[in-house]
């Protein structure tokens, strides 16, 4: 049947479900505009948006018995780790995962925040960084690393535009799978469906846990089953200083020595209390991330017998995760729960005939969190790792997890690096590098790689420095 066909099915269902007034406008539009509304409704689960209305959906937590979750301390050995990660990417077994879905709007940029300048020297857009730390492991292992990149309605074209501007970054494009994550409708906070024309309703990506079922229905679970493909590394797109081949992570993760874990994690050691992150603990057994913003303030504050914080473990969205995991996830009718936020969301003003761009949060958003998905998995680990190795995240103009705070721990990194060959690195009173360090992937995947690398002796002072 034509969904334009259903549209008196349609019509009686949002009246059933109290939301009739999202068709108001439905005898003002065009034949293309009325069939794309009908289309658009047509593919909302009005059911699922009643009980997430309710509140019906978000899991309690009994926090009186959430305890710190264990994890893999940094500098613990890492056993034959590395040497069965290695043997995982010169197998094929490895697939790069990255969620693109946003916009780098809070960053004051027009685009995918994929095609923002990341690094410190040259200005490299995010997407850049990745292809050239790909290129660089699939040179070092002598095997294709397939990349699957999730995109969102908002930023769909724009990406798909960018990777062909930039030639795909010199990679076969046969090996890289772009794909739109779903949506979710906005609600008011009083539950009513928001229309942000007079033919759209407002929509918002169904966030990064939208991942379980954009993988399937896109077919990307399918090509990686064909390329015998076992291993996701997943990672968000605003981090420039991901490891995305770490193959002491890949094989501590896939265990050479017993049952494989199917989604591990990696984890930063909190700056402070109040840093807002994500939290690993363990809730019912299982290890489980919870938001900072719905962690008890007993909770985030409370200390251990030597005055550390008890609940360090910062979550840096940096998972493995296996291939048949997210297979048996999307079996059946399966979703992970969905999150509310309060949220800025433009909406059609009737009296003033345009959309509107509130000044105040107006609306809820639901959101699901690919960390949830560890409550699920039968066995998980999480892993420690450097901050200034690992986590330099763009989501702010200014101030923390700005570039320029990028910027700093990048050539902190470098800086280090640099230092471990004999190399003079200058250093402002509080011990940031005072220079602009830069180091390619093709020269360097970490730093034992910069052992054969012809390394200057010493960096002066406000030096820009690019190798």
């Amino acid at each position: 049947m034509q969904t334009t066909e259903r549209e008196p099915e349609i019509r009686a269902d949002f009246e059933r479900h109290g939301q009739a007034h999202v068709l108001r406008h439905l005898g003002t539009l065009d034949d293309a505009r009325r069939a794309a509304l009908i289309a658009q409704l047509a593919s909302v689960d009005l059911a699922l948006v009643s009980r997430l209305v309710k509140g019906g959906e978000e899991s309690k937590v009994d926090y009186a018995s959430v305890k710190p979750a264990p994890y893999v301390a940094l500098g613990s050995p890492a056993g034959s780790a590395r040497a069965h990660g290695e043997a995982l990417l010169r197998a094929g077994k490895v697939a790069v995962f990255t969620v693109a879905g946003g916009q780098g709007t809070r960053l004051g940029w027009k685009g995918p925040k994929g095609t923002f300048p990341a690094t410190v020297v040259t200005g490299k857009p995010l997407f850049r960084v990745f292809a050239e730390q790909i290129a660089a492991a699939e040179k070092r292992y002598g095997r294709s690393l397939p990349w699957y990149i999730m995109t969102s309605p908002l930023n769909s074209a724009d990406t798909q535009a960018f990777f062909r501007d930039n030639n795909w970054f010199g990679r076969n494009p046969a090996d890289t799978f772009l794909f739109e994550q779903g949506t979710m409708p906005s609600v008011t906070f009083d539950g009513r469906l928001i229309l942000e024309s007079p033919q759209s309703l407002a929509l918002n990506p169904d966030g990064h846990g939208g991942a379980i079922r954009a993988l399937h229905a896109s077919g990307a679970l399918e090509d990686m089953q064909a390329r015998g493909v076992e291993h996701m590394s997943y990672f968000q797109v605003d981090n420039p200083m991901v490891r995305i081949a770490d193959p002491v992570f890949l094989g501590l993760h896939a265990s050479s020595e017993g049952s494989s874990a199917e989604m591990s994690s990696k984890m930063v050691a909190k700056r402070n209390a109040a840093e807002k992150v994500g939290v690993f603990c363990e809730v019912a057994g299982k290890t489980a991330v919870i938001e900072y913003s719905d962690m008890p303030a007993e909770l985030t504050n409370s200390l251990d017998a030597q005055g550390k914080l008890r609940f360090n473990a910062g979550s840096i969205a940096i998972h493995a995760i296996s291939v048949e995991f997210m297979q048996r996830l999307t079996q059946g009718d399966f979703a992970l729960p969905f999150h509310r936020a309060k949220k800025k969301v433009p909406y059609w003003c009737d009296d003033a005939k345009k959309t509107v761009e509130p000044a105040e949060p107006n609306a809820i958003k639901f959101e699901a969190f690919i960390f949830d998905a560890l409550g699920l998995a039968r066995k998980s680990l999480v892993m420690e790792t450097s901050r200034t190795e690992e986590f330099a995240p763009l989501k702010n103009a200014t101030g923390e997890d700005s570039p320029a705070w990028s910027h700093q721990i990048q050539s902190n990194r470098n800086g280090d690096w640099l230092e471990k060959f004999g190399v003079k690195i200058p250093r402002k009173p509080n011990g940031d590098v005072d220079a602009r360090i830069e180091i390619a992937a093709e020269t360097a995947l970490e730093a034992d790689d910069l052992a054969d690398v012809a390394l200057p002796r010493e960096i002066k002072s406000g030096e820009e420095v690019l190798l």
